[in-house]
């Protein structure tokens, strides 16, 4: 694979876990909760969707053989 769609791909992914942690602070902090504890959920939710991607990665490496 070209290192460019590679880092292509990685940005990709970084931008979509920032989206969705900042969709997680927002939803948070409209539900009440203080700012430390909206920035902690957001933080939760970045490392989750990075993490779903390695794990998607990594499946998906073993199937390519």
């Amino acid at each position: 694979m070209n290192p460019t769609t590679v880092l292509l791909v990685l940005a990709v992914v970084v931008l979509f876990a920032l989206l969705a942690a900042a969709g997680a602070g927002v939803l948070a902090r409209l539900d009440g909760a203080t700012y430390p504890a909206a920035i902690a959920r957001a933080a939760t939710t970045f490392t989750a969707v990075l993490a779903l991607a390695t794990a998607i990665t990594a499946a998906l490496s073993q199937l390519s053989g």
